[in-house]
């Protein structure tokens, strides 16, 4: 049996940010080998986490705006700067401060179960199996919560992502965003990273399982405006959730973070900064809790996330729904409902619809 003050339940960037607490004793667990790979992500972050991306290898380029397309083929350009990363890198920078602050990181490793009435965890490393019993359970471990599962949680609801890297023709400064009924429940999109971009789509896989059919050709369309290079050098996916906040990030003494508290947007899918937000704010809970004795550190944790992320979900989630109605119907080929289901549009913002 091995004990800790905090066992931190993955290492992207909420788990990494969580673990650099300093001043407790921290175990941080991952099941990937290398920390960062294989990258599942569009690698943009916005700019108030220009800080994090300091690191050597770290940042790729700088956005200046985005261009959302409506199925009229309508372009509306908005501002829209942030930073285009690494996001490898950005994952390892972030384990590295972790790592610094005194967390052990364990990699390759696999929780098997939880039993949350005696504070202890059973995860399978690469030395076998060992029991670890913790004070305070941090669980940053991505939309198919393990922890979740183990404390009987609902699953969160997700769309699913597939993204291609390709070689851009030239250089590119925005971001774009295809809104389409070839992409229900979702978006596609490029983001261009120096002299490569990223290509790829969501989609609600309830209403439509096949990917990889509009993604070839949306990538066709942009290898004939001589945008792209026919080649695809990396393809990647994953799952990103779309529910909203869970009901609730507490349970006991085990937090929720990150894209396993569902704290990713449900309509662009971005989900890095809140990572790093509720991640920085959970490690400093569990120091309140475990080396202040503040018995409301960990409650007033959640207090702060609904305050800071709480009313931005609801309108997603509220827009996600809208947006539902539409997708098998004749309207998803107009651009009104696709105004109103994206943030680059003032109809987003607007009040809910009747019912």
């Amino acid at each position: 049996m091995i004990a800790t003050d905090v066992l931190v339940i993955g290492l992207g960037p909420a788990g990494s940010a969580a673990a650099a607490v300093g001043g407790l004793k921290v175990i941080a667990i991952d099941r990937k080998k290398i920390i960062g790979e294989p990258v599942q992500c569009a690698e943009f972050i916005p700019l108030p986490l220009a800080r994090r991306a300091q690191s050597a290898g770290v940042l790729l380029q700088r956005i200046a705006g985005m261009n959302s397309v409506l199925p009229s083929g309508a372009v509306t350009a908005s501002p829209f700067p942030g930073l285009m990363v690494d996001r490898a890198a950005f994952d390892r920078a972030l384990a590295h401060e972790a790592q610094c602050a005194g967390a052990e990181l364990v990699l390759a490793s696999t929780l098997r179960g939880v039993d949350a009435a005696i504070n202890v965890a059973r995860v399978a490393t690469p030395k076998g199996e060992v029991d670890i019993r913790y004070r305070v359970l941090i669980a940053a471990d991505g939309p198919h919560s393990v922890v979740a599962r183990e404390l009987g949680l609902a699953p969160l609801a997700t769309v699913n992502t597939r993204q291609y890297t390709v070689a851009l023709t030239h250089p590119y400064h925005a971001t774009d965003i295809w809104l389409s009924q070839d992409y229900p429940g979702g978006y596609a999109w490029l983001f261009p990273k120096g002299a490569r971009a990223n290509l790829g789509l969501g989609i609600d896989q309830s209403i439509k399982r096949d990917l990889k059919t509009p993604l070839d050709a949306l990538h066709r369309q942009l290898v004939a405006a001589g945008r792209v290079g026919s080649e695809v050098l990396f393809h990647t996916g994953g799952a990103i959730p779309v529910g909203g906040m869970r009901e609730r990030l507490v349970f006991g003494n085990v937090l929720f973070i990150g894209d396993a508290a569902g704290l990713t947007h449900p309509i662009t899918g971005a989900g890095i900064a809140a990572a790093v937000i509720s991640g920085e704010r959970a490690g400093q809970a569990a120091a309140s809790y475990l080396g202040d004795r503040d018995a409301a550190a960990l409650r007033e944790f959640e207090d702060d996330a609904r305050d800071q992320f709480g009313a931005s979900l609801a309108r997603a989630v509220t827009r996600r729904n809208e947006l539902n109605k539409y997708w098998r119907t004749a309207a998803a080929a107009q651009d009104n409902p696709h105004r109103r289901g994206w943030i680059a549009f003032p109809e987003y913002f607007a009040e809910p619809e009747a019912a």
